[in-house]
């Protein structure tokens, strides 16, 4: 394995690890400061959520941010990345936030694992999920495309700190951070047995995304 993609790996993981951090800490911190207000827990865990993504997309943009598996996926079937690049990606970016949402936990003195009781379910949230992933990967590819790389972290920040309100499910978008915030019983988790239909919501939206990308904004090199 080469230097520069030990490097990205890296910063996969690091990267994933604060962004569970943000989501799920500050959801237990707006818990604790707003036990009586879930409107504005929800409005501090999104704007937390957004503030660290402009943060670590700022770190991390120069060596490889996707921090999501969505991403990941959608990159190598729009040609930016290579095939054997994605099952490590996605490896490191599940572990990544697991690790983070454990540190979330322990910093807020609680188990360090907690499998959630956070029931997500029905057709409305799993739609949510479909649209929150569309919309997030036009956000990241229609940038990528247009060589519109430095407004990254601040528009991505904007799309899923909106997206907490606008889409029934909050706008999770990510395979690895559902997976991870199954492993914390707070105000961001999701009941294990939740997880998969919404992965699997998140993978159709890929497919949708990538098909609208082609269309709306055609590689360079395709001659279109």
């Amino acid at each position: 394995m080469s230097g520069e993609r030990r490097r990205g790996l890296l910063a996969e993981g690091i990267g994933t690890c604060f962004l569970l951090i943000g989501v799920v800490g500050s959801g237990i911190m707006a818990e604790r400061l707003s036990p009586d207000d879930v409107g504005l827990q929800l409005l501090e865990n999104a704007a937390a959520t957004a503030v660290v993504l402009i943060a670590i997309i700022s770190i991390f943009g120069t060596i490889s941010a996707d921090f999501n598996p969505a991403v990941t996926l959608a990159a190598w079937m729009l040609g930016h990345r290579s095939g054997r690049e994605v099952p490590g990606m996605v490896v490191v970016q599940v572990l990544g936030g697991c690790v983070g949402t454990v540190l979330a936990n322990i910093m807020f003195d609680l188990s360090w694992v907690d499998a959630s009781t956070q029931v997500r379910s029905g057709g409305n949230l799993w739609l949510a999920e479909v649209v929150a992933t569309i919309g997030l990967l036009l956000v990241v590819f229609s940038l990528v495309r247009t060589a519109r790389m430095s407004a990254m972290p601040y528009v991505v920040g904007a799309y899923i700190g909106g997206a907490y309100f606008f889409t029934s499910s909050t706008s999770f978008a990510n395979p690895a951070v559902t997976v991870a915030r199954t492993l914390s019983d707070t105000f961001a988790g999701i009941e294990p047995s939740s997880a998969p239909m919404f992965v699997l919501m998140q993978v159709v939206g890929v497919g949708v995304a990538v098909a609208l990308v082609q269309v709306l904004f055609p590689d360079r090199g395709s001659g279109s």
